[in-house]
């Protein structure tokens, strides 16, 4: 009878143990910030409308621990073009791609960055463009590490 209960007990403890480790708090993520707003717009569920997300000047950030994401904000834009700046850490695997579409639909900006390989930050102004609401596009693939961008309306 000890034995058989010695048994269940050790069971019962590597069903546990198992649950643990399965935790979803262990799963692969990734996340986009931009000026402290948690972006949580996916291309499925993203709609323009006739104001953008966000005005002036743009700080954000990315980060993830092996996760991928895509996410899309609205910016007004009220030059015709955008002055942008990329940058992830040095030891940051995985990729990371900005794409920029003007009011009229038109691409301005398409720019990656592989976490393995130099370079490890970008920056420029964008083609010319319509002004008005830009589409930005920021996708992060099997991401580990962190980085930031910035965007301000060009000159």
């Amino acid at each position: 009878m000890k034995t058989s209960n010695l048994i269940k007990s050790f069971i019962a403890g590597v069903m546990v143990l198992t649950v643990i480790a399965c935790s979803k708090d262990d799963d692969p993520t990734a996340s986009v910030t931009v000026n402290g707003t948690t972006l949580r717009t996916s291309p499925s569920d993203f709609v323009v409308d006739d104001q953008g997300d966000f005005n002036g000047d743009l700080d954000a950030s990315f980060t993830g621990n092996g996760g991928s994401t895509t996410r899309m904000f609205s910016w007004n834009n009220n030059l015709t073009t955008a002055d942008y700046n990329v940058d992830i850490t040095a030891t940051t695997v995985g990729t990371f791609r900005m794409v920029i579409e003007d009011s009229a639909g038109a691409v301005v900006l398409d720019r990656s960055l592989n976490g393995a390989v130099e370079p490890d930050s970008f920056s420029g102004v964008t083609s010319t463009g319509a002004s008005g609401i830009w589409i930005v596009t920021i996708t992060v693939g099997d991401f580990s590490g962190d980085g930031s961008f910035s965007l301000s309306e060009g000159n």
